[in-house]
């Protein structure tokens, strides 16, 4: 059997933002806060759920009959290693490429290119 990818699926990110907003929430939390944006099914929800939980993302008790769920990685954590993922799976490892990338995207405003070229400068040894 093949081994769970560590990095998140789009689907598990969503109930990861979800839940960091909420910091702890039951799957009845989160599944009314998903299906506002599109439809889904609580059986979906509870089933990543414990995926999420599987993969160390997420633990959970028992409280009054129901399972509350707490993010065991704090957002910037995961983030940064999905971001460190893709650089390494897209770039080779190589963040200029990426920061090239942003930097020319026509869709960025000047504003958000000057930000990135500052944030670039400032982070220069």
């Amino acid at each position: 059997m093949r081994r769970p990818h560590p990095t998140l699926t789009p689907q598990e990110l969503a109930i990861m933002k979800e839940l960091w907003a909420l910091d702890e929430a039951t799957v009845r939390d989160i599944f009314e806060r998903l299906r506002r944006v599109r439809p889904i099914a609580y059986t979906t929800v509870l089933t990543m759920m414990k995926v999420l939980e599987q993969k160390g993302y997420v633990r959970k008790t028992l409280v009054d009959r129901a399972h509350v769920y707490k993010p065991s990685r704090p957002r910037q954590q995961v983030v940064g290693a999905m971001v460190r993922d893709f650089v390494e799976r897209v770039f080779d490892g190589a963040s200029r490429p990426l920061l090239v990338h942003l930097v020319k995207d026509t869709r960025l405003t000047d504003k958000q290119r000057a930000a990135i070229l500052r944030l670039i400068d400032e982070a220069e040894p």
